[in-house]
């Protein structure tokens, strides 16, 4: 029994973890990223529609995205969606592909983005945590009901204990990266 608590609660951590690495791939650094443009939706045809569906992406050197439109009536839609997105990028359309040149970061946008993984770093902390929080709970709520002993208990919590912190040193050792990255010149 408490070892499927211990599993489940990996599980969980485990998908916290992997949540933050998504969550850091679509911070945007001075590199060109395809998954800066995952989350952007265009207004094709009355419908909103993301971007991926409705193109090809690519990133082509270190600073240049290049999205190739399977419908070529769609690039004004597509360029009006980047233009208004908080992404601050400024898209170049030669009528068969559109060119996004991505701009170096000044300093004072890189602190700030560094400023904004750490508090995103430490809410997938606390996700951790609460992973572990329910997990021991549900531990305590076996040795109650006699289904565990105190043994058992205090084996399991010293387990999900050990996950919780492998998990946030996953999480630090990411964002130490990220941050790296970020304020790289």
């Amino acid at each position: 029994m408490s070892a499927e608590v211990v599993e489940l609660a990996r599980t969980e951590m485990d998908a916290t973890v992997a949540a933050f690495r998504h969550e850091l791939s679509r911070v945007r650094t001075g590199r060109a990223s395809t998954a800066l443009l995952e989350n952007l939706y265009v207004n094709y045809y009355g419908t909103k529609t993301p971007l991926r569906q409705l193109a090809g992406l690519a990133a082509p050197e270190a600073r240049l995205l290049v999205i190739t439109p399977y419908d070529k009536g769609a690039m004004a839609e597509i360029e009006k969606a980047i233009q208004t997105s908080d992404l601050g990028l400024n898209p170049m359309n030669d009528g068969k592909v559109i060119r996004i040149p991505i701009p170096e970061l000044n300093e004072e946008r890189r602190k700030e983005l560094v400023r904004h993984i750490r508090k995103t770093a430490e809410d997938f902390r606390v996700g951790v945590r609460n992973h572990r929080r329910d997990a021991n709970e549900m531990l305590k709520d076996l040795n109650k009901e006699k289904q565990i002993t105190d043994d058992e208990l205090r084996a399991s919590e010293a387990k999900v204990q050990q996950l919780t912190t492998d998990h946030v040193e996953k999480i630090d050792k990411m964002l130490a990266a990220k941050e790296a990255e970020i304020m790289e010149v």
